[in-house]
């Protein structure tokens, strides 16, 4: 997307638009190739990128432009559990959505919803996490195992949050989650947990 910086420690205007005008149109990720892997200047390159990206992103215009585009039509359970999600999210001081998953399609019906905190995607498949790594807003963890009690799922997913800086024990984040666990496309779980371990274990989940 920033070709001419193959050769050049500046890129054109034009180039620099339609990187802001994919981010503006919600997009995944952007694309660098020649620039980074066989140009003369892959750290301004990568920077340059880096920086529009930002820009963008701390527009008002784009969160509007984001949550103009979001398509009401819900169809599933998995759906209705996921835009729940980022409605609480947006209207509690909730500071992450948390999505344990198999396949990764409950962590990307997450990232189409465009919440406004982060989302963390938890797996026990590295292929699984890798091709997440791709996806709107997502951060993805390793589980060390399969999860098989959701009380086990929620703790696993507050350290998490606080590892990966998000939150405190002080805080609280949504938890997703299907029922049986490790079966794809059963996401029918939703809870509000906090991040403090004691005041999960205090609970009968």
């Amino acid at each position: 997307m920033l070709e001419s910086m193959i050769e050049s420690p500046i890129p054109t205007r034009a180039e620099v638009s339609d990187v802001a005008n994919a981010i503006y149109d919600g997009a995944d990720a952007v694309m660098l190739s020649a620039e980074s892997a066989a140009g003369q200047y892959p750290i301004e390159a990568v920077s340059t990128m880096d920086a529009v990206a930002i820009e963008v992103e701390h527009d008002p215009a784009y969160r509007e432009r984001i949550e103009a585009t979001r398509s009401p039509l819900k169809t599933s359970v998995s759906d209705g559990i996921v835009a729940a999600a980022r409605e609480i999210a947006e209207t509690t001081d909730i500071k992450a959505i948390c999505c344990f998953t198999q396949s990764g399609t409950t962590a990307l019906l997450t990232a189409r919803e465009r919440p406004r905190v982060p989302i963390i995607a938890l797996t026990p498949l590295k292929g699984t996490a890798r091709r997440l790594c791709m996806s709107w807003g997502t951060n993805c963890f390793v589980t060390p195992g399969e999860v098989e009690r959701f009380k086990a799922a929620v703790v696993s997913a507050a350290r998490a949050a606080r590892s990966a800086g998000f939150a405190t024990e002080e805080d609280q984040i949504v938890v997703t989650a299907g029922v049986p666990f490790n079966v794809p496309g059963t996401t029918n779980i939703l809870r509000v947990a906090p991040c403090d371990e004691r005041l999960i274990f205090a609970t009968d989940t």
